[in-house]
């Protein structure tokens, strides 16, 4: 019992060092507000095995290469309709 209880506190001590005080913000927010992505980007490659899998360092990432994609033109690829795999085209 006694071993039960400190691994809960443990546990518990461990969780409250969790608490991630940014905000998470959408790709959306990131692709507006520029400043505040490039600052995130750069919190995320000065520390990226802590921060690489959090939401706002994955979500500052999409919105960097959306922005890009859209400056260089882009592609907009449409899914193929109407091929069937190892079939014949109708």
């Amino acid at each position: 019992m006694k071993k039960l209880s400190t691994l809960l506190l443990l546990a518990a001590v461990a969780l409250a060092g969790c608490n991630e005080t940014d905000p998470v913000q959408t790709v959306d927010w990131y692709k507006t507000n520029a400043s505040e992505r490039a600052t995130m980007l750069a919190k995320c490659k000065a520390n990226p095995g802590e921060l690489a899998a959090s939401p706002n360092c994955i979500n500052a990432n999409r919105a960097e290469t959306a922005v890009d994609g859209a400056k260089r033109g882009g592609l907009n690829v449409q899914p193929l309709q109407g091929i069937k795999l190892g079939g014949e085209r109708k």
